[in-house]
């Protein structure tokens, strides 16, 4: 009885004739694309990280520029 891993599920999930192609052996014949389409999904990760980071420095920006408005504020009191 063969063993099927927690990747090989994922794997059927996602994509069940791709999966049935890796058990039988076959390779892609589409694997110019495929390295075409790894890079555009790395690079999109790399944009998803870059938008977080400069969301989180906007709201950082503006929780300071909100302390400054109320110590401001404060101070004319």
């Amino acid at each position: 009885m063969r063993t099927i891993r927690a990747s090989e599920i994922g794997s059927y999930i996602f994509c069940a004739r791709a999966w049935w192609y890796r058990r039988k052996g076959l390779e892609p014949s589409n694997q110019a694309e495929l390295i075409v389409g790894t890079e555009l999904h790395r690079q999109h990760g790399r944009r998803v990280v870059v938008s977080s980071l400069t969301h989180a420095l906007a709201l950082i920006l503006l929780l300071v520029a909100l302390a400054l408005i109320v110590a401001f504020c404060a101070a004319k009191i």
